[in-house]
């Protein structure tokens, strides 16, 4: 194993350690991040028009990286995709009429 790999491997063993120090409530210098499991409500209106990622991109004029971040969790919606995705899943059949006057998607 060269220098760098062992460097590496302790790395990753100093963080198992941390971890597993923090699961069991021992003082730690570890940062925690924590993800909420709760489903992104631009996934919620994506599944309510029953889109892919794609055509939901699509149709919103976005890209599906973009949405994909979105329901991740790891990015939020500007405040103008925020208010098309609350449209979206108050009043779907409005949304979907409206939007594929403008994409051919829908």
């Amino acid at each position: 194993m060269t220098r760098k790999n062992s460097r590496l491997a302790d790395d990753i063993r100093a963080s198992l350690r941390e971890a597993h120090d923090y699961v069991l409530g021992k003082p730690t210098k570890a940062i925690v991040h924590r993800v909420s499991p709760k489903e992104t409500d631009a996934r919620e209106a994506r599944l309510t028009l029953g889109l892919s990622q794609d055509e939901f991109a699509a149709l919103i004029g976005t890209g599906v990286g973009t949405v994909r971040k979105w329901e991740l969790g790891t990015r939020r919606p500007s405040g103008a995709a925020r208010a098309l995705i609350n449209v979206i899943k108050n009043e779907p059949k409005a949304a979907r009429r409206a939007l594929a006057k403008t994409n051919k998607v829908a």
